[in-house]
């Protein structure tokens, strides 16, 4: 299992929108469920070159705290099955 938490996701946001749009920033744009979504299309891609079947989660909630610990509360914000036949 991966767990890959973005770090900088308000900047990244912030380089795509602008400066006008910095403003809307945790107001009416989520800045962690835009890139993650943005991640999860990249992944489902990369995936299904691979060959590869999984189940990609956005989920709100983990906080890794150090190197040794992972919160667990979480809340599924989206939910992508990646299977190779579209059957």
């Amino acid at each position: 299992m991966l767990i890959i938490e973005v770090t900088n996701a308000r900047e990244v946001v912030r380089q795509r929108i602008g400066r006008l749009g910095e403003r809307l920033i945790g107001k009416v744009v989520d800045p962690e469920a835009q890139v993650e979504k943005a991640l999860i299309q990249e992944i489902d891609t990369a995936f299904r070159e691979f060959g590869i079947e999984a189940r990609i989660l956005s989920v709100e909630g983990p906080q890794v705290i150090g190197r040794q610990h992972l919160e667990l509360p979480i809340q599924v914000r989206e939910e992508r099955a990646v299977r190779l036949t579209d059957g």
